[in-house]
């Protein structure tokens, strides 16, 4: 009953939200409303999803730091002593349940599925609702907003499909190959998102596509398997141990991806990645290096040998920096225009940048400039020459899908004007 009325809690605000919409819709306060939710949303998810993934790190470390062999009374798989905040704490895990299941007993479900709806709405704030700005790329590929949200939602639920059913065949208890064949599985997602969306939508969708995996672990299998176990406890009636362990190893995936999924979530900050040439490779290969490093913790936590997992996963992710670092083009440098000027410049700048990064932006999305970046004066484009280069000449990253329609020759000018000393002359 109270998940019902959580439910019904939500389905009222969105309700409530929808009529606002409509009211405002085409007005000045448009604009507001839409930067106030992706505000409210967005803290939404990042607390939610901090308790959610929190719980994970600690089961997981839990389960990993058992004492399962130190006067362990038969009925028990392990214990473990622990202090923290003053105080100290004593935790058994039994082997299936205890003879008598307590009243009181916690569940960690909410967490999972309110930061799976949050990031669902943040997604519909942030992509959807602005689907021809921020989620379709003419130059990647031209489909209808409605097309490209339907791909977008439509590739969660086979994601889900495809991964279900490989967890429910042999291969899932051979843990290497069942690995590697997801590793391969989420590349090739990577790279569909980036024949589909711009480079930033489409890390957003493989994170979201992950995040969906997780709490279908959750709904799907981890709460059934573990309300079976206390009904069958409460009931008197044999349980069944393959609940325990198929809920077990959901969960561990669920650890893996953590890591992978809380890049995503920044990425969006950083164009020297969804900004390489290849966005579908850097994404796999930090995917797999920041995998690898929580494998490496686990192993830590179990005390077992982690041999070279954290230099190499280390290593792939230097490996990424590296990569995807900008060449230095001396050629380029050399046919620069000699002696470009602050006016030109800034005549670029205004037909191409101040509709969104001006102190009254006029873009039918931002009404208000992104991350308070602001190009209305020639001291404004030195203070900020540094994160021009890198988003706008390096990356290619900005205008947002190119939306003003920068041509190369306009980047090569604002590049030669920063080479040349970005001079307000």
């Amino acid at each position: 009953m109270q998940g019902f009325g959580y439910g019904l809690t939500l389905l009222a605000f969105i309700f409530l939200l929808a009529v606002i919409y409509l009211f405002i819709e085409g007005t000045p306060w448009e604009g507001h409303l839409m930067e106030w939710l992706n505000i409210v949303v967005r803290l939404m998810h990042i607390t939610f999803g901090i308790a959610w993934i929190g719980a994970s790190f600690y089961f997981v470390f839990l389960e990993n730091a058992l004492n399962r062999t130190d006067n362990v009374r038969e009925e028990l798989a392990g214990n473990l002593w622990a202090v923290h905040g003053g105080g100290f704490y004593y935790l058994e895990k039994y082997k299936l349940a205890p003879k008598q299941i307590p009243k009181s007993l916690h569940w960690f479900k909410y967490e999972a599925y309110f930061t799976w709806l949050s990031g669902f709405s943040l997604l519909f704030v942030v992509y959807y609702f602005n689907a021809g700005s921020m989620l379709i790329d003419p130059k990647v590929l031209d489909v209808s907003p409605l097309a490209g949200v339907g791909i977008g939602i439509g590739s969660f639920v086979v994601a889900w499909l495809i991964y279900d059913l490989l967890c429910k065949t042999s291969l899932v208890k051979r843990g290497l190959l069942f690995a590697v064949l997801g590793l391969v599985l989420a590349t090739a997602f990577a790279w569909f998102y980036c024949q589909v969306f711009s480079a930033r939508a489409a890390y957003i969708h493989f994170g979201a596509m992950l995040g969906t995996l997780m709490v279908a672990n959750v709904f799907f299998i981890i709460i059934p398997a573990q309300k079976a176990m206390v009904k069958a406890a409460t009931l008197g009636q044999p349980l069944d141990p393959t609940l325990g362990k198929n809920a077990l190893n959901r969960s561990l995936h669920n650890n893996y991806f953590t890591l992978p999924v809380l890049f995503v979530m920044v990425s969006n900050h950083f164009p020297s990645t969804f900004g390489h040439a290849y966005p579908w490779a850097i994404l796999a290969a930090i995917a797999l290096g920041t995998a690898g490093v929580k494998h490496w913790l686990n192993l830590r936590e179990k005390h077992q040998p982690s041999g070279l997992v954290l230099p190499l996963s280390a290593g792939l992710l230097l490996a990424v920096a590296f990569v995807s670092a900008p060449k230095n083009d001396a050629g380029a440098a050399a046919a620069c225009t000699p002696n470009v000027s602050m006016a030109q410049v800034q005549g670029i700048v205004q037909q191409r940048c101040v509709r969104c990064h001006s102190s009254s932006p006029t873009d039918d999305v931002f009404k208000s400039p992104p991350n308070g970046v602001v190009y209305d004066t020639p001291e404004d484009i030195i203070r900020l020459k540094d994160k021009i280069m890198q988003r706008v000449v390096v990356t290619k990253t900005m205008p947002q899908n190119n939306k003003t329609g920068m041509t190369q020759e306009e980047r090569d000018l604002i590049r030669c004007w920063i080479e040349q000393g970005a001079k307000n002359q």
